[in-house]
C-alpha cells in the first residue's frame, strides 16, 4: 500500500517538474501575453491592452527601430515597460522634449537602444534614464489583443 502511494507522488512530482520546465521554455524562447497599463503608448497601446511579447527576435538579436519591445525598467527590475525602439547601437537620436526650442542629440552606445513611449508628452523613457543595455529586452510586441477579443497583427 504505502509503495503504491509512493509511486503515485513520485509519477506526479516528476509530471509536474516535466510541465514545469516545458513552461519555463516556453515562456523564455518563445512568449508571453502581457497587460500594458498606463499612457505612454498611447494611442497604439492603451490601459489595459493584451499584447503578446515574441522572444525570439531578442535571442536572435532581430529588434529593429520602430519596434515595440516589452523591457525590464532600468529604475525597477521587478517591472517591465513598454516602448517603441527609436535608435539602434551607433545611432543618433533627439533627447529633447517635444516642446524644447533648441534640440540636443547624442550617439546611442554599443549595446543599448533608445526607447520612447509613443505619447512623448506623458512617457517616462530614455529621454529621461538614457539608453537601456539590449540585455534588458524582454520581447518584441507581434500581437495585440483589443477589449471584446479582436486580435490585432503589430508585425
Amino acid at each position: 500500500m504505502f509503495r503504491r502511494v509512493l509511486g503515485k507522488t513520485l509519477g506526479f512530482v516528476g509530471y509536474t517538474v516535466q510541465y514545469g520546465c516545458i513552461a519555463h521554455c516556453a515562456f523564455e524562447y518563445i512568449g508571453e501575453f502581457v497587460v500594458c497599463s498606463g499612457p505612454s503608448m498611447e494611442p497604439t497601446i492603451v490601459n489595459h491592452d493584451i499584447v503578446f511579447s515574441e522572444r525570439m527576435s531578442r535571442h536572435l538579436c532581430k529588434i529593429e527601430k520602430g519596434d515595440i519591445v516589452i523591457a525590464k525598467s532600468p529604475f525597477d527590475p521587478n517591472m517591465n515597460i513598454c516602448k517603441r525602439v527609436i535608435g539602434l547601437e551607433g545611432d543618433k537620436v533627439c533627447t529633447s522634449a517635444p516642446s524644447d526650442v533648441f534640440k540636443s542629440h547624442t550617439y546611442v552606445p554599443k549595446g543599448h537602444v533608445w526607447l520612447e513611449g509613443d505619447n512623448l508628452r506623458n512617457s517616462t523613457d530614455s529621454r529621461s534614464y538614457g539608453p537601456i543595455p539590449y540585455a534588458l529586452i524582454r520581447g518584441r510586441v507581434c500581437l495585440k489583443v483589443k477589449g471584446g477579443g479582436v486580435l490585432y497583427v503589430c508585425c
